[in-house]
């Protein structure tokens, strides 16, 4: 349904924190850092599950599941296998993350 990756990430495009997050599902905020803390299928109720991803959904962010195509139009951002991944030195040019002026 949805990862601890996923909602960390979605909150991160809609700048929001935990307790936004919590508010926003009518859900407390021990629930959505434990939720957050789990490694990877967040496991939980389905009622709980189901209000986070309404709040996110309802906030703009698509969730998109394994090998899940995507509805949206526009730009979106989707992780690679382990096994496809670049090194971050390598995936990023040494100009992009500084400043027109240099400093970092």
């Amino acid at each position: 349904m949805i990862t601890s990756s996923q909602m960390r990430a979605a909150r991160a495009l809609l700048a929001i924190d935990q307790k936004q997050l919590a508010e926003m599902a009518g859900l407390s905020l021990p629930t959505i850092q434990r939720m957050e803390a789990s490694d990877g299928q967040v496991r939980g109720i389905i009622d709980t599950l189901m209000k986070v991803v309404a709040a996110l959904e309802g906030a703009g962010v698509e969730l998109i599941g394994e090998n899940g195509s995507s509805i949206g139009v526009g730009r979106g951002v989707r992780l690679r296998e382990v096994g496809q991944r670049r090194a971050t030195s390598a995936a990023v040019p040494q100009s992009e993350g500084k400043a027109a002026d240099g400093a970092a």
